[in-house]
């Protein structure tokens, strides 16, 4: 493999999720490596780094077995 094909390790994008209701501290463990954020609109946001698209669909399969509706997911630049 030459230099041109080297592939370059992409940085994991940072994403926000919110979702209707706090979320409980029983299921923090489950969204590690994410910042909890419980809003004061009854909301929870997470916030953190997510690796790839198959990362990011964990997470949400996550909040989908918790029964939680997903209000939105948002990619933020990291600057």
């Amino acid at each position: 493999m030459n230099a041109a094909q080297e592939v370059i390790p992409s940085q994991p994008m940072i994403y926000q999720i919110r979702i209707k209701g706090h979320l409980g501290r029983q299921r923090a463990d489950w969204f590690e490596g994410l910042t909890i954020n419980l809003e004061d609109d009854g909301n929870t946001l997470l916030t953190g780094p997510v690796v790839d698209q198959a990362a990011l669909h964990g997470l949400l399969k996550k909040v989908r077995d918790l029964g939680m509706p997903l209000l939105s997911v948002n990619r933020v630049n990291p600057s």
